[in-house]
């Protein structure tokens, strides 16, 4: 999977405890339009974010939480891989993986991942967002 890259507002809104990283529901979408990451604050489907048709099995989908701890004052959040997979049709284009905290009062964004190029998925195929169990999605040291 591709580099994680962060919503700039996703660290004022950690701080401000607008995210409860190890309670909340976080949710993984799909988009083919580039995420901003300086200035994009909440997931907006309709506009900022427009996701593949709601159809053929695509949803925004939870990525639940493995573990989310502290050791030696180093935080570490490791979500399970979350599968999409296309049920009697295309789902796409799509080239981005946004993760967003769905228990926020307006679905703040954390960060996101880019495919390098657009895929689309064809019926029975899937699409695994690999969160790296080793490092984990993000740390705070």
């Amino acid at each position: 999977m591709a580099s994680f890259v962060k919503f700039q507002t996703f660290v004022e809104a950690l701080a401000e405890k607008i995210h409860d990283l190890g309670g909340d529901t976080l949710k993984v979408a799909l988009t083919n339009t580039a995420p901003t990451p300086a200035t994009d604050t909440v997931f907006a489907p309709g506009s900022l974010h427009p996701p593949p048709a709601a159809a053929n099995g695509y949803a925004p989908a939870e990525a639940a939480h493995v573990t989310s701890a502290q050791t030696g004052g180093t935080y570490k959040l490791v979500l399970e891989d979350v599968v999409f997979t296309a049920v009697g049709g295309q789902i796409g284009p799509f080239r981005y993986a946004i993760l967003y905290n769905d228990d926020a009062a307006a679905d703040e964004l954390i960060a996101y991942w880019d495919r390098g190029s657009s895929l689309t998925l064809e019926a029975d195929e899937t699409f695994t967002v690999d969160f790296d169990a080793g490092t984990g999605v993000l740390t705070i040291a």
